[in-house]
């Protein structure tokens, strides 16, 4: 259970940050995302990876 927690953590805040790398206009990848140049996708992506902050914490306690 300790390793799923740190590797869905791990996922979810790489994507997070994907997200706000997209929003903010950072990352052009794919060329054709809706999500480029969008501010809401900067702060959606900040929560997801604060989300995978969580998940990374409750892994290291257990």
């Amino acid at each position: 259970m300790k390793k799923f927690l740190m590797l869905g953590g791990t996922i979810v805040i790489l994507f997070g940050l994907l997200f706000v790398g997209q929003g903010l206009g950072y990352i052009h990848w794919p060329t054709s995302s809706f999500m480029i140049s969008d501010t809401k996708w900067a702060y959606y992506g900040g929560g997801i990876s604060i989300i995978g902050v969580f998940l990374l914490f409750i892994g290291h306690r257990k």
